[in-house]
């Protein structure tokens, strides 16, 4: 149920982002959805390895390298998805910097709503 829960709000946020932001655009709702279940693998799976193949330029930079990574994932999943358009490397810079703020509203929301 959490999941399910957590997938609908990270499309309501990417829906956000689209209306916050115009270098982003999202098509429709159910473009959004399937957005969010992709950007949700490519963060599970393939971020996971950038950033350990990154570790020095991530330390060089003090972690600021980790927002390059996050907009790479932004812009991956815009480029696998016809529902989801980024402009360039900025706005998916911008949409995923707007986006992982989203996300750590739903995270403290989810917390607060499953606390036993």
């Amino acid at each position: 149920m959490k999941l399910i829960i957590k997938w609908l709000l990270s499309a309501a946020a990417l829906l956000a982002v689209a209306y916050l932001y115009s270098g982003v655009t999202v098509t429709s709702v159910p473009a959004a959805l399937l957005a969010a279940a992709v950007l949700g693998a490519l963060n599970t799976v393939v971020r996971p390895i950038l950033v350990l193949l990154t570790l020095p330029v991530t330390l060089v930079t003090l972690g600021l390298f980790l927002f390059v990574i996050n907009a790479l994932m932004f812009w991956a999943a815009a480029s696998l998805l016809s529902g989801l358009h980024v402009t360039g490397f900025v706005a998916a810079l911008i949409g995923s910097l707007i986006y992982s703020l989203l996300q750590l509203a739903i995270e403290f929301l989810l917390e607060r709503l499953f606390a036993k």
